[in-house]
This record gives structure tokens, C-alpha cells and sequence, in this order.
């Protein structure tokens, strides 16, 4: 989705960057979609979850909260993004049993079957080869087990007032994002994506965010530190790669925050997948 909360489990580029504001996005990002995202997703206790692509532990906090005697391990491809992770989660949840793994998605450092479930969030988007990756995933997961999957689509972007320049920055951010490896429109995909790496009882359900002025905490946390603070962090990309100029890049994030406005909306949505491991 509009982000991602993870470092990419391949060595792709990540488009968004590691800065301490994308940090900051990341947890703003997971903060004010808690509710959202996470609804129906709990684990029961002693039971042992793999959270992959970790990334900067914003939404390990979470996972944590809704099952709490889970046993989570975290993985991601960056060191910089574990280290955070870590210090995000003992700030919030000090006691929390999580496990910190450095560790590819493509090839993962656990034997067959060793996990209950699985989870992953805002990690298949940046991929270059997300079968692959589901592949493993299916590989480290016991018969039986489930596996969730929450990821964005960027063409779900609805937004008044309507402005042909908002949507043409949006549209900058897909195709960096695709130059990079991965694709911004993975959430339409995931039922095809699941059933060919072998997955069985797979479920699809969007997960909708409308955001207008009845809805300020939704205003401020999505619209304005989620969705367009991630566009807003390709801008030096864009304009590197030629796809845009100088003017024509601020009318599109001018007209975007737009949608912010007493008279303004905006809708996304997110598509959150679960599935089984088929028993043999």
C-alpha cells in the first residue's frame, strides 16, 4: 500500500527511502490503520508467528497488542530496519516475546513447517518476485497453518476535488516504484497470486479508507502523513528520472493536498488475503 511499512525482502531498491520521516510515516501509517488492518487477525497463545519484512517494527507493536502470548519472529533484509524495530517494539511493549531475524524472503533461515502462521503486510509490493517469496513462505509454514497477506493498491485512489495533475504525481510514484522491481497495484492480484503459489481456502476482502471532514483523525493520519507524504518522498526521483518538472510536480502535490480541505475527500483501499497451507 501506500507505503510501505518494510524494507524489500529482495535487494530491489526500497523507493520510499530510510529516512527518519519515512520512519515516522511508516508508524503514523500503522497507528491510524490499526483498526483497519488488523481486525480478525489474532493468534492464539504459544503459538509461533513469522512476521515477514518486519521492516521498522510498525506494525510488529500491533501484532503484539492483538496476541499477546504469540510467539512473534521478525525478519527483514535491512539491519537498519531491524535495529529500529527493535527499539520501536521495547519502547512500546518492553516485554513483548519477539525474536529478531536478519534474513532473506527468499530464502529463509527456518526449517520446514516451523511456523503457525505467517503474516506480512506492505512487503509483496516491493518485490520483484512475489511467488517466489510466497513460495517460501509456504515452504516454512506447518500443514494446516495460515498465512495473511495486507497490501495497497494505488488505483484505488478516489478523490475530490478531482484534479488531473494530483493523479498524474500519484501515477510518478507507480512507475518509479515498477522501475524499482516491485508494482504499487499488487492488491487487485493477490487471489491469482496465492492460488498459484499453492495456497488453499484463500479469502480476499478490501479493507476501505474514506477520509473527509467528519473523519479529522483520518484526514491527518492517512490522507495527509500516510498517502501523500509517501508521494511527496519520490519527488527528487521523479524529477531525476524526467518524469516531471519542477512546476508541474508542485500543482499535482498542491492539488492533492487539496483533498484535505473542509470540502475535500479521499478513498483507498487495501486488500488483506488469508489462506492455508494445504494438508499433504
Amino acid at each position: 500500500m501506500p507505503t510501505t511499512n518494510h524494507a524489500p525482502a529482495t535487494n530491489s531498491p526500497y523507493v520510499h527511502g530510510y529516512s527518519p520521516q519515512e520512519a515516522r510515516r511508516l508508524g503514523d501509517q500503522a497507528d491510524t490503520l490499526a483498526a483497519l488492518l488488523h481486525a480478525g487477525t489474532a493468534y492464539e497463545p504459544g503459538s509461533r508467528v513469522l512476521e515477514a519484512g518486519c521492516g521498522v517494527g510498525a506494525q510488529t507493536v500491533h501484532l503484539v497488542r492483538s496476541s499477546p502470548g504469540a510467539q512473534i519472529v521478525a525478519v527483514d533484509h535491512s539491519e537498519e530496519s531491524l535495529a529500529q524495530a527493535r527499539a520501536h517494539v521495547t519502547a512500546q511493549a518492553p516485554a513483548a516475546p519477539v525474536t529478531w531475524r536478519h534474513a532473506d524472503l527468499r530464502q529463509l533461515p527456518f526449517a520446514r513447517a516451523s511456523f503457525d502462521h505467517v503474516f506480512t503486510c506492505f512487503v509483496l509490493e516491493h518485490l520483484q518476485d512475489p511467488a517466489q517469496a510466497l513460495a517460501e513462505l509456504r515452504r516454512v509454514l506447518r500443514p494446516g497453518g495460515t498465512l495473511t497477506v495486507i497490501e495497497g493498491d494505488h488505483g484505488s485512489v478516489l478523490f475530490h476535488p478531482d484534479s488531473r495533475h494530483a493523479q498524474t504525481v500519484i501515477d510518478h510514484q507507480v512507475r518509479l516504484q515498477s522501475a524499482a522491481g516491485g508494482n504499487a497495484l499488487i492488491g487487485r492480484e493477490l487471489h491469482p497470486l496465492l492460488t498459484r503459489a499453492g495456497y488453499a481456502e484463500i479469502t480476499v476482502r478490501p479493507r476501505t479508507v474514506y477520509a473527509d471532514a467528519t473523519r479529522p483523525t483520518l484526514v491527518d493520519g492517512f490522507t495527509r502523513k500516510t498517502f501523500i507524504a509517501m508521494i511527496e518522498s519520490v519527488r527528487d526521483e521523479a524529477l531525476a528520472a524526467g518524469l516531471t518538472t519542477t512546476a508541474a510536480w508542485n500543482r499535482g502535490i498542491t492539488d492533492l493536498h487539496r483533498t484535505t480541505d473542509p470540502d475535500g475527500t479521499f478513498h483507498y483501499t487495501f486488500f488483506k488475503a488469508t489462506a492455508l497451507k494445504p494438508q499433504p
